[in-house]
């Protein structure tokens, strides 16, 4: 199990409150996520929950320099987050068979999505699976790696503007959050 990374020091940035991430701290955290991988495991496959676990994962894969694969576990319907428990989507590649897999998601609290990958890789016969996140926080599940534990409300560089058909606008979730 690795050590969280220090949390930044940022005054303005408390326990209870929003952490919004630029790319440049998302990238330095993917960065000290991979150091932490490569100290103590040799990873063969990386897999990247989709949707948001893709996007460290593929970091993660590039920087070590390994093949990526996707796999599909959500609690969103079309769209619309309507399951109180995430499901599996798609089949675990086949890739992993026999091969040292590391499973990444972008956070995880009660590790109910990490788990359901977990059994769903083991469906395919790896030789090793480990976990990581970017994100943890304090009472949750913990991965094998992750690059920051926190209470704070995590907005994604990539979640923090949606497209509405004709403009980038706000995403609702974050209105009345962000300065826009």
């Amino acid at each position: 199990m690795s050590v969280p990374f220090p949390a930044p020091q940022d005054p303005r940035v408390r326990a209870d409150e929003h952490l919004e991430l630029s790319w440049e701290m998302f990238g330095e955290l993917c960065r000290a996520l991979a150091m932490r991988v490569a100290r103590e495991y040799e990873p063969e496959v990386v897999v990247g929950i989709a949707r948001a676990g893709v996007i460290p994962g593929a970091i993660l894969a590039s920087l070590l320099r390994v093949e990526f694969h996707s796999m599909k576990i959500s609690r969103r319907e079309g769209g619309e987050r309507v399951r109180q428990r995430p499901a599996v989507l798609s089949a675990a590649p086949s890739q992993c068979a026999g091969r040292r897999v590391v499973l990444v998601d972008e956070i995880t609290t009660s590790g109910d999505t990490l788990r359901l990958g977990l059994a769903a890789l083991r469906d395919v016969g790896p030789g090793e699976i480990r976990t990581a996140t970017t994100f943890v926080r304090p009472q949750g599940y913990k991965p094998d790696y992750f690059a920051l534990e926190t209470t704070a409300n995590i907005i994604f560089p990539w979640d923090r503007k949606i497209f509405d058909g004709e403009a980038w606008v706000v995403n609702p979730r974050y209105e009345g959050i962000l300065d826009e």
